[in-house]
């Protein structure tokens, strides 16, 4: 199975040229790359991706972040002199990653919404109180309403677990059904669908 390349316009054609075009791929960087690597990525000159570099580096000054060259590439970083905020900030919770019961009770809220926890609790077979909390606290799910004929509260994902997924709305989740052979029977059995 051979893989269609991506058919890119000329990057000098678009706006803010190639120093545009560095900045896009440093901005989505896990870890340093070469000036080589965006050389072969943007289809331009290693020594022109070079002045890029330095004029983008030169460029920050004054910001809160800044470009580094480290381990043989560059890559963005917050500036050494903000690290106690940065860290209060990612040690307040932020990085803290989900527990697996947190992802199904998440997934199906984001998949049954609006929902009420009965409901979730029935689709998992397990109590959700605790990890609904949890959810909700994380600003990930949030009270949308009440079921009109049990008075149940129901719940919805918010837009910063929109945010944090990179999704525009809740229609943009990727389709289960190919996922799960069967789904139509599923869908059979769910006397709430």
């Amino acid at each position: 199975m051979s893989e269609t390349p991506v058919t890119a316009p000329d990057v000098d054609d678009l706006p803010g040229g190639l120093q545009a075009g560095v900045e896009a791929i440093l901005m989505v960087v896990d870890e340093p790359v070469t000036a080589a690597r965006l050389a072969s990525v943007l289809g331009a000159d290693g020594a022109d991706v070079a002045a890029a570099l330095e004029r983008i580096r030169n460029s920050l000054e004054g910001r809160g972040y800044e470009l580094r060259e480290v381990a043989g590439g560059w890559r963005f970083f917050s500036r050494r002199d903000f690290a106690p905020f940065v860290s209060r900030f990612v040690i307040d919770g932020q990085t803290a990653r989900l527990t697996q019961a947190a992802l199904e009770t998440l997934s199906v809220v984001a998949y049954r919404q609006p929902v009420a926890r009965g409901r979730i609790a029935a689709i998992r077979g397990v109590n959700v109180d605790s990890v609904m909390r949890t959810l909700a606290t994380r600003g990930l799910i949030e009270e949308a309403d009440t079921d009109p004929e049990t008075g149940a509260v129901l719940y919805q994902t918010t837009s910063y677990f929109l945010e944090r997924l990179g999704l525009g709305s809740i229609s943009e989740l990727p389709r289960l059904s190919p996922h799960l052979p069967g789904i139509e029977e599923l869908d059979a059995l769910d006397p709430n669908p």
